[in-house]
């Protein structure tokens, strides 16, 4: 694997004074670092077993729909309210500065059915934990979690109750 956190661009105050923001779009205009990333995910969760990948909105869609793909599996988004034009069960969870709605299509997730969520950043773990609970709420199975990049610092990894959750990068 090719030096991933070379390829992330840190920009000091954005998007407020005192955050290093990690962008990511620096990797994935980087064909090499993109694909070394993509291949190390897979090779992390091709021996989960899963039946099915849900990306959440935006940037978790990047690294799901490859991962589906090497899977040979299918892919379910995780939209914010509204985006959705099928029947949906949405939940609502905290934010540090108020609340946020996700949503998933009814029929997404068939009851005990393996899922592997993926998003590009665990921070605090909100975003995770209310996916989470829509995959739980439609009956599948949370066979694990991947992210590009973890911030440890901020403990969402301890707030998530599965396992494995899969980072290629902490921070």
């Amino acid at each position: 694997m090719i030096d991933l956190g070379a390829t992330i661009r840190v920009i000091p105050d954005f998007p407020v004074e005192g955050i290093l923001f990690r962008d990511i779009t620096t990797l994935l205009q980087d064909a090499r670092a993109f694909r070394s990333a993509i291949d190390e995910l897979h090779a992390r969760v091709r021996d989960l077993q899963v039946e099915v990948v849900v990306g959440m909105e935006s940037r978790g869609f990047i690294f799901a729909a490859p991962l589906a793909y090497l899977l040979g599996v299918g892919l379910v988004p995780v939209r914010k309210l509204g985006k959705l034009p099928g029947e949906t069960l949405t939940v609502e969870y905290e934010l540090e500065y108020g609340t946020n709605t996700l949503e998933i299509h009814r029929d997404g997730i068939r009851p005990g059915q393996r899922v592997l969520i993926v998003d590009d950043l665990l921070a605090t773990g909100g975003t995770v934990l209310a996916t989470i609970d829509l995959v739980r709420q439609l009956g599948g199975e949370v066979a694990g979690v991947a992210f590009l990049i973890e911030l440890v610092g901020l403990g969402g990894r301890a707030r998530l109750d599965c396992e494995p959750v899969i980072s290629l990068l902490t921070y």
